[in-house]
């Protein structure tokens, strides 16, 4: 089973209202090939919501307490990211979640660079913090970029890669 941001299978909960949706992503939810989850949403936050980085360091950072999650008006968010975290990896264990591909950049989804925390747009290396639970779990992670056709055929059966060649969705869906 392959795990996915919600935002990329077209659900409008990014942390400005809107989505990142991919049609390879809406194709795979539609075929039962995959499952979406979206840490921020599970944490209970709104949409929309202020944004949130990760400060003194990176997902992996934010795991061991040496780093935390603040929003643009400071509030600690860390405790909830930690929580949804957790819920996600629960989730991604119960269906035997093999790969994940998650939206880059997020505080909790990021799976190669994250905003450094100083909300100025600066990006570092790293991952978000579900992105660092999963990887700490065996899963395999990797970022929206990756979200192709070709990436994805490696973790799926031969009768689902038949039906991704398929030109079956609605023109506003592809």
């Amino acid at each position: 089973m392959i795990l996915l941001s919600s935002c990329l299978a077209g659900f409008n909960v990014r942390y400005d209202g809107g989505n990142a949706r991919q049609p390879l992503a809406v194709k795979l939810l539609a075929l039962g090939a995959a499952i979406t989850v979206c840490p921020e949403i599970m944490a209970g936050f709104a949409t929309p919501r202020e944004p949130a980085e990760i400060q003194g360091g990176t997902g992996a950072d934010v795991l061991t307490g040496r780093a935390r999650v603040v929003t643009r008006s400071g509030r600690d968010v860390t405790a909830a990211y930690l929580a949804a975290a957790q819920r996600v990896l629960a989730i991604a264990q119960k269906h035997r979640v093999t790969v994940a591909y998650l939206k880059q950049k997020s505080p909790a989804c990021g799976t190669r660079e994250v905003y450094d925390g100083s909300f100025t747009g600066r990006r570092i290396a790293g991952s978000g913090v579900t992105a660092a639970l999963l990887r700490q779990h065996g899963i395999q992670v990797f970022g929206d970029e990756a979200l192709t056709p070709a990436h994805v055929a490696r973790f799926l059966p031969e009768t689902t890669i038949r039906l991704l060649a398929k030109q079956n969705l609605a023109a506003g869906l592809q």
